[in-house]
């Protein structure tokens, strides 16, 4: 795809699946993969090799990123995002939480005045972490995202960077489906979290535009926040009031970019529940990984038999983040 395109795609928000392809991918990848950042090459560890618990006789990889670099994967769509914006802009996010950290983080080094707008369901700490590196925080209900952000836009003029329906963001998240495929050449499964589903069109895009067409590649969500599940039944994007543990895959509404990338590219969504979820960080925890409610959405998933024809599988679980707090892990099961 030619800069031109790309940018005047990126500019005026109507990129469509069409134009997202194997070349920019691997574009991204460099972008990342050198970012002043510091985005690492996270571990992929066998299932096998831990105390983790597992009903149906497969081949589990297990992706840890919760290992990267601010504790999560956003860290990947910011260093592409921030590596294609002007230095020292003045940038509003939405998130609550692990892009915004990034958000931050990035805002931080390369000398951008950023400001995050967060839901009031948030961890309290979030909030305190991303003040920390000198980004503005405001909270609001979630239902009043979007119209907070469209005044910082219109009132403070900023510019809106979208925390998962932006090209160059899930071009960047597009470099963990790269890494799955040097680790796993030959994936028959792979389960991802998802959420307004930056990351899923991502890895999703990564995957079969690397010619791995019989890769079957499944989205979890909570139960209380399926927003894209209920986009593939409504065959569009659809937003709804949001609830769930699992804050950070609770946005309201899903993506459109994203959409059309995982209508094309993913098998299908499942559903998890918060109990599911709460228990699945617990038996992280047990194991020695520490992953939030958001990043154990897929490992809930494989547990709990929510993903079809595993036996005898080449596996791979994504666990997308470990940021929580030792006062939120009070909240979970021993």
């Amino acid at each position: 795809m030619s800069t031109e395109l790309h940018e005047k795609g990126r500019v005026d928000g109507k990129m469509s699946a069409d134009d997202v392809t194997l070349g920019l991918l691997r574009e991204a990848r460099e972008t990342v993969r050198s970012s002043p950042l510091g985005v690492i090459n996270t571990p992929m560890i066998p299932w096998c090799q831990t105390t983790l618990p597992l009903s149906v006789s497969c081949n589990v990889q297990i992706k840890l990123e919760n290992m990267q670099k601010t504790g999560s994967f956003k860290i990947r769509g910011v260093a592409n995002q921030f590596a294609r914006r002007p230095k020292g802009g003045r940038f509003v996010t939405m998130s609550a939480g692990n892009y915004g950290k990034s958000f931050a983080y990035a805002s931080k080094h390369y000398g951008s005045m950023g400001k995050v707008v967060m839901p009031e369901t948030a961890p309290e700490s979030r909030s305190v972490l991303i003040q920390s590196f000198g980004v503005e925080v405001e909270r609001v209900p979630t239902s009043c995202l979007m119209n907070v952000v469209n005044r910082c836009v219109h009132e403070d003029n900023m510019s809106f960077l979208h925390s998962y329906d932006d090209l160059d963001l899930i071009a960047g998240h597009a470099s963990l489906g790269m890494e799955v495929l040097e680790a796993m050449p030959e994936p028959d499964v792979v389960a991802v979290c998802c959420g307004g589903g930056g990351l899923l069109a991502g890895v999703a895009a990564a995957i079969k535009l690397s010619g791995r067409d019989k890769t079957r590649i499944y989205g979890v969500e909570p139960e209380g926040a399926c927003t894209m599940y209920k986009s593939f039944i409504e065959k569009k994007p659809v937003a709804m009031d949001t609830k769930s543990i699992a804050s950070g895959l609770a946005p309201p509404f899903a993506g459109r970019l994203p959409y059309e990338l995982c209508q094309r590219y993913a098998e299908e969504i499942v559903l998890v529940s918060d109990e599911e979820i709460k228990a699945a960080v617990s038996t992280l925890y047990g194991s020695g990984l520490v992953v939030e409610p958001s990043g154990s959405a897929a490992f809930a998933a494989i547990v709990n038999n929510k993903i079809p024809e595993l036996e005898g599988k080449n596996v791979v679980c994504i666990l997308s983040g470990g940021n929580v707090g030792k006062d939120e892990l009070g909240d979970f099961p021993d």
